[in-house]
């Protein structure tokens, strides 16, 4: 990142137009206070501080597609089997606005902000919501065009692919909005301002989990919409959350503005240098869930079915992982820009070892009782097979799935991308390579796959871990 080792004081905003100055002031003085924790606070007080706001966005999001994935279940084994297609497609539009492009956009703003350069701040949050309608567009007209052979290539026949194109036309429609979305909450967090997107998130989340039933199975005046009721409530949601958060970064309150400014390629280069190899391994990350959904399709509609709703525990852990690595990436940003390399370093690892407790937690306790998840969304014992089978292996070996993600994002703070990304693609080669090959040439069954599936979270692993043994990657940075 460009003019990380300038100077160590905040520099006041120059007072905008649109907010008046008591506004900017008080977004500049909650900016310094959180620079000053970041910079000299308790590491696991500070990481805590910052990590729980976005572990609720997270959570809240994810309690809203695990009602909807409930909710869904009384349409019967088809409309699950063909949410299940559309699922990791929409993770992967979030992975990309969130973790993907987002950590781009939220490491350079932890950085402008560790450099004191306001301005620069300021810009970065103009050029995100740019790039964010691009690629919202870009996922809009691409899975409308492209959803009927996509989801068929996955396993989608006849009703389960007809229930996946009702739940996507829809879902997609809006996704220039999810972007935006997203993109503000990753600038929020990078100037250390994580609890209006949690507050924001929050309150849709308490709007939209009983607004989604209503719209599913009909109430009142309200018409009977099926599939594609879940879907119109996701959009509901965002809508929502896109007015208010517009309305905040317009008014000077969060200590960063959002205005019309002149497009630099210089800022989008700073978005980009860490967004750019971040959203590749986005894309491989979910590409790899994928291709292992595809090779369960293989099994047929009650197998993907059991598949889709075991592998939704990944994703309630990933709210977990993404709150606590947002955190460390914006405390190791901030900290490389002031020149402090050797207390990043020690700030990923704390959140290292913290990541890797959390999620062997959950991983153990699902091995453990897999029926407990997969039991919330239904009663087949066709479906319940499968979905036990995959936590009772895949369980075991999260708190490696962990360790890999929150190094990844540590990295990523301290803007080396090449590790994180050997990694990813490492395990895409063994779970999504392995997997199909073992399931097309060689006869492989359900566990046979999971065992692969494990195998690649400790090869991600592996190599997301070595960033955290170069001197190279934490070093001073040169003037």
């Amino acid at each position: 990142m460009s003019d990380v080792a300038a100077a160590t004081v905040d520099q006041v905003p120059v007072t905008s137009p649109v907010a008046p100055p008591n506004a900017r002031l008080a977004g500049a003085e909650r900016k310094a206070r959180a620079r000053e924790m970041m910079l000299h606070g308790p590491i696991v007080r500070t990481l805590v501080k910052l990590a729980l706001p976005t572990i609720g966005v997270m959570v809240a999001q994810t309690a809203v597609g695990i009602a909807e994935t409930y909710y869904v279940g009384f349409l019967g084994t088809e409309v699950l089997a063909g949410v299940a297609l559309v699922f990791p497609i929409f993770m992967l539009m979030t992975t990309l606005s969130n973790g993907g492009l987002g950590s781009g956009v939220a490491s350079a703003i932890a950085h402008a902000v560790g450099g004191g350069r306001q301005k620069d701040a300021d810009a970065l949050v103009f050029h995100a919501v740019v790039l964010a309608v691009i690629w919202g567009a870009v996922f809009m007209l691409g899975v409308i065009w492209g959803g009927p052979a996509l989801y068929a290539a996955l396993g989608g026949r006849d009703a389960s692919l007809a229930a996946a194109l009702k739940y996507s036309n829809v879902l997609f429609a809006g996704a220039v909005v999810v972007w935006i979305v997203n993109m503000l909450a990753a600038a929020l967090r990078g100037s250390g301002n994580v609890k209006v997107p949690a507050l924001v998130t929050l309150i849709g989340a308490a709007v939209m989990i009983p607004a989604s039933p209503a719209l599913i199975f009909g109430f009142g005046p309200i018409p009977r919409l099926g599939v594609a009721g879940a879907a119109t409530a996701f959009n509901i949601y965002y809508l929502g959350a896109l007015i208010v958060m517009l309305a905040y970064m317009r008014s000077g309150r969060s200590g960063l503005t959002l205005t019309v400014s002149r497009l630099e390629w210089r800022l989008f280069a700073d978005i980009l240098k860490v967004g750019l190899p971040t959203a590749i391994n986005a894309v491989q990350t979910n590409l790899c869930v994928i291709l292992v959904t595809g090779a369960v399709g293989l099994f047929g509609t009650a197998a993907l079915a059991g598949y889709g709703t075991a592998s939704r525990l990944d994703y309630v852990m990933i709210p977990i992982l993404f709150g606590l690595s947002s955190a460390v990436l914006t405390m190791v940003g901030i900290n490389i820009g002031a020149g402090n390399p050797a207390r990043a370093h020690h700030i990923a690892w704390v959140a290292a070892l913290i990541g890797i407790g959390i999620t062997e937690t959950i991983g153990l306790a699902a091995a453990i009782a897999p029926s407990v998840w997969v039991g919330l969304f239904t009663n087949d014992p066709a479906v319940l097979a499968p979905g036990m089978t995959y936590l009772r292996i895949v369980g075991l070996v999260y708190g490696l799935f962990g360790f890999g993600f929150v190094t990844s994002f540590a990295a990523q703070g301290a803007g080396k991308v090449l590790w994180p990304s050997v990694a990813v693609t490492a395990r895409l080669v063994v779970a999504a390579g392995a997997g199909w090959i073992a399931v097309t040439s060689f006869g492989g069954t359900m566990v046979t796959l999971a065992v692969i599936v494990a195998v690649s979270f400790a090869v991600y692993a592996g190599f997301a871990s070595l960033v955290m043994f170069r001197a190279s990657a934490w070093s001073p940075k040169k003037a």
